[in-house]
């Protein structure tokens, strides 16, 4: 029944998304649970006639189900779509039947129909959760025409009506409709963000793990110093010993020019690592600058950087992979939307440092502005470019503001066209020499 089956790539890429079957194992236990109190205090406490047998059956046959799935399956299993949505189904048409056979919409539960849409609209795909909701649909017309009375008091009968049927037929349904589309949203906006991040930490990783390289490197030189030096001694034995050889002695000062040639390498590595060691890791902000803006000044586009403020007192900032990578992304994104320049701000006081980015492009467009940072929303429009994911400017949005920046995008003046990014942070946060 829960065997697995093939699934479309959409659902492999959301396949974090699958529901756990201990978890619909637990909320059918409660589902059975419920069931069987509700019965039992209507037939046994209010006496209510009610067809016992037909409900007790109907609650067995899902304890049953319940229960042979609990064995045959370890808790930790997955379901496919098509596994979860033939037991949300067998549990809709479960409660329909019993809702049938005591007053249809007419039963005060008859609401509880809404439970296994919602499920499946939060966790399986749309298609499978639409058949679903179609399911639903044609189950509640089904019980407005139900034959059976609502349990209630010997000799008195409720009549509803069909005004009455109608307008609780439209609750549930309306109620159905709208909580399903928002456990779909809410839950579709979660996965999203969650693979965004997790994109996000990638991307930190990488930019870590090339900021350290030059460490590597320390150690590389360190660790072959010794055998380096091992050989040396060794090649300059053997040019004493065959100097009056002819047969080796040019291989032998070849081995020695060539040994003495790796030591110098590992000299300057080691050398570089040892005395560059605080200016690999801090740096002032000007000189950060240059670094994050000249891999973009080749592509055709006239790149200015302007500061504002003088460079004297200038704040000194940690190697941050995550500000350079972000605020790289961004005037990359200005360079690719350009049509002939673009222009980045630096300014700073003794509270504020500010980074600005402007270009003479198209802008954003209205729509985007208003949903500017989200992840798998497009940064722009143009005939020329293919559309991305939108997740670069999600990834340097986030790691900007995990470094406590500000950010505000927005289209520069009418007269003058073009996107404008602001990145501000507090000057304590970024500069080393602040006393924070």
């Amino acid at each position: 029944m829960v065997d697995n089956v093939e699934n479309s790539p959409e659902e492999d890429r959301h396949s974090s998304r699958r529901l756990r079957l201990q978890t619909l194992v637990r909320l059918r236990w409660l589902a059975v649970g419920g069931q069987a109190v509700t019965v039992f205090i209507v037939a046994f406490w209010l006496k209510f006639p009610l067809p016992l047998v037909a409900c007790a059956v109907l609650i067995a046959a899902l304890a049953a189900v319940n229960f042979y799935l609990m064995i045959r399956y370890p808790p930790t299993h997955r379901l496919y779509p098509g596994a979860a949505f033939a037991l949300l189904g067998f549990d809709l048409l479960q409660l329909c039947a019993l809702l049938f056979i005591t007053g249809g919409l007419a039963n005060p539960f008859a609401a509880l129909v809404c439970v296994p849409v919602i499920i499946s609209f939060a966790s399986q795909p749309i298609r499978f959760s639409t058949v679903l909701i179609l399911v639903a649909m044609v189950c509640i017309t089904i019980l407005a025409f139900s034959p059976f009375p609502l349990p209630w008091f010997d000799g008195v009968e409720i009549n509803v009506h069909t005004v009455m049927q109608f307008g609780v037929w439209c609750s549930i349904a309306s109620t159905m409709a709208f909580a399903a589309f928002y456990a779909y949203r809410v839950s579709m906006e979660a996965s999203q963000l969650a693979d965004a991040l997790a994109a996000t930490e990638l991307v930190l990783q990488r930019e870590k793990h090339l900021s350290q390289l030059d460490g590597l490197a320390a150690a590389a030189a360190h660790e072959l110093g010794t055998p380096l030096a091992t050989i040396s001694v060794v090649a300059k034995e053997m040019e004493r010993e065959l100097k009056d050889d002819d047969r080796f002695r040019e291989d032998v000062q070849l081995l020695r020019s060539q040994s003495e040639r790796c030591r110098d390498i590992l000299r300057r590595l080691a050398t570089l690592s040892a005395e560059g060691e605080a200016h690999l890791r801090r740096l002032p902000l000007s000189s950060m600058m240059e670094e994050i803006v000249a891999p973009h000044r080749e592509f055709g586009i006239k790149l200015e950087l302007i500061e504002k403020s003088p460079r004297k007192g200038e704040p000194v900032t940690d190697r941050n992979a995550g500000i350079m990578y972000g605020l790289g992304n961004l005037i990359e994104n200005a360079v690719d939307y350009a049509r002939d320049r673009v222009t980045v701000t630096v300014e700073h006081d003794p509270k504020k440092v500010r980074i600005t980015v402007e270009d003479d492009g198209e802008g954003y467009s209205s729509d985007i502005l208003t949903r500017i940072g989200e992840p798998y929303v497009t940064k722009r429009q143009r005939e020329d470019r293919a559309g991305g994911l939108g997740l670069g400017l999600f990834i340097a949005k986030t790691l900007l503001e995990r470094s406590g920046a500000s950010l505000v995008f927005e289209n520069r003046m009418p007269e003058t066209a073009g996107a404008r990014v602001r990145v501000e942070w507090p000057r304590m946060l970024i500069d080393v020499n602040s006393t924070k």
